[in-house]
């Protein structure tokens, strides 16, 4: 595949490309390759917030209503209108695209002949944009295995047709374009049809500047040469979806840039110093440990960041945590009841001694989910916390986020177990209608969870006097909570089925101790433990 580039990218570093963008193209500094001397184009995806939003805003600002640069703000401005002789021409040639694979030339040809690629006086512009939307839909078929009969096609090339009329083939009417024509800004999410655009705007040489505060880079998938360079502005931060509309009000002060660039610097998400709710605003994700009976009371009792494979990347929290059951008991009884308080006797434990402990959801909430869905069939977590029935809205907004993913991961990949005349969708949409109903007990758990220190637990112990049983809603509750990370711990000293019924036991683990026993009640801790302990906390 040619390049058709008579430019070169300019390597972006954090304040150097700014400079080379506010120079007309025709003062840039050439670039000497082979026999021919290239300007300096400047094209990059910037991805990340600056440490203080605030001057990342202000600076996003400035930038766009800079009058010496001509700022076009393509995501706000795509002109989404076609022409309806342009609509069916290109529909035709699809249809016949759909019934015949076409080699990339008769494509080419058959659009030229229905005069869907805009052309020019001057023919060397004709040839460039001619060649250069080639190289796009090339670039699609190489990385669609179904190449130009890909479902996704369709919808790409009819925005292509469209916005090379509505926008670059407007710009390059002008004499040389590349002087003349504005510099383009793109920020925030860009679909698969906008990030081509974006790529094929690059190609003809234009300025292109893409933004994206949540740290997505929406070009990866195009550009997989890696022509167009990333910079990494800071962390990601989702929610800035809107290009700021005025200049931020608050300026940030010397002491606190120092502060913020400490913080980078001392509690980064890989650097094991942490501080206090650091990681509140990170999708929190459970990796379950596989352990042994006595590693279980060992790795419980650690914080998450120090619990084997804890990691933090991409904006979510990666929480190694427990799943097991303990069937039966030990002959050592007074060991047994140790480790059995030491579970139950913590600040961030919800101890359960009875069945059922959830509530089985009747409504059907078969709408909200399918209102709830994204493009990609999923759940998704944005839609859900923006909808009326959101249960959640007084939760930090990050807590929120957590528990919006984790429904989305728990839902998307059912681990209870299908009953007989349920489908796969049916189960989905159970799960999800449980998830609906989490009870504030477990609510004001989550709401103590910092996910990289102290790991909340939920301790479940079956008596043999008690008859009730585990519920399929207290199975399915179980499963959301293991998703979000928390440390689930069943104690059945009758070794009778309960979580079995309803989950796998790939999905646990499951210890068998020396007896089984139906003769057995949780007990409290004694009037002297429980002060020894309250003595103990004081003392730390």
């Amino acid at each position: 595949m040619s390049n058709f580039l008579s430019s070169q990218l300019a390597e972006l570093n954090q304040g150097d490309w700014t400079g080379i963008l506010k120079t007309p193209v025709t003062a840039r500094e050439a670039v000497a390759a082979g026999d021919q001397s290239h300007y300096k184009q400047v094209a990059g995806v910037f991805l990340g917030v600056h440490p203080d939003k605030d001057e990342y805003l202000e600076f996003l600002y400035d930038l766009a209503h800079d009058p010496s640069l001509q700022i076009v703000l393509l995501s706000e401005q795509l002109d989404k209108q076609i022409e309806t002789e342009r609509f069916q021409a290109i529909q035709r040639i699809l249809l016949i695209l759909q019934n015949e694979k076409l080699s990339m030339n008769r494509f080419i040809a058959f659009m030229e002949g229905e005069r869907l690629i805009p052309s020019f006086q001057d023919g060397e512009k004709s040839r460039k944009i001619r060649e250069v939307f080639r190289q796009v839909v090339e670039l699609f078929s190489e990385s669609h295995p179904d190449g130009l009969q890909d479902h996704d096609f369709r919808r790409v090339a009819v925005d292509l047709v469209k916005w090379m009329w509505n926008h670059a083939g407007v710009w390059m009417e002008q004499g040389d374009y590349r002087s003349s024509a504005p510099k383009i800004l793109w920020y925030g999410e860009a679909s698969k049809s906008e990030a081509y655009f974006l790529y094929f705007l690059i190609l003809l040489e234009f300025d292109v500047l893409i933004f994206n505060p949540a740290g997505k880079n929406d070009l990866e998938a195009v550009d997989q040469a890696k022509m167009v360079p990333v910079l990494q502005l800071g962390a990601g931060v989702p929610g800035l979806d809107t290009f700021p509309a005025s200049r931020p009000v608050r300026r940030a002060t010397v002491a606190f840039k120092a502060s913020q660039e400490m913080d980078r610097v001392l509690h980064g998400d890989d650097s094991m110093l942490y501080k206090p709710w650091q990681f509140r605003n990170y999708a929190p994700s459970a990796l379950t440990l596989k352990t042994t009976y006595d590693e279980l009371f060992l790795l419980i009792k650690e914080r998450a960041f120090i619990r084997p494979n804890f990691e933090v990347r991409n904006e979510r929290v990666y929480i190694p945590n427990i799943f097991a059951k303990v069937s039966g008991i030990t002959r050592n009884r007074r060991e047994y009841w140790d480790r059995v308080e030491g579970l139950s006797e913590y600040d961030l434990a919800l101890t359960i001694r009875s069945y059922p402990f959830s509530r089985e959801v009747r409504a059907n909430n078969i709408f909200h989910y399918q209102n709830a869905l994204g493009s990609d069939g999923a759940l998704d977590p944005e839609k859900m916390i923006e909808a009326s029935w959101w249960r959640h809205k007084q939760l930090p907004s990050g807590l929120q986020q957590g528990i919006a993913h984790a429904i989305s991961r728990y839902s998307g990949q059912p681990r209870l177990k299908q009953l007989p005349h349920e489908d796969h969708h049916t189960l989905q949409l159970y799960l999800f209608n449980q998830a609906m109903d989490i009870p504030l007990d477990a609510i004001r758990l989550l709401q103590k969870f910092d996910y990289s220190q102290e790991v909340p637990r939920i301790v479940i112990f079956k008596s043999g006097q008690n008859g009730s049983n585990m519920t399929r809603s207290d199975a399915a509750l179980l499963l959301l909570l293991n998703e979000i990370g928390i440390d689930i711990v069943i104690l059945n000293p009758t070794g009778q089925n309960d979580i079995e019924m309803y989950i796998d036991e790939e999905f646990y683990d499951t210890h068998w101790l020396d007896e089984v026993s139906f003769e057995q009640e949780l007990r409290e801790p004694s009037i002297i433990k429980k002060f020894l302990k309250k003595f103990s906390n004081k003392g730390n």
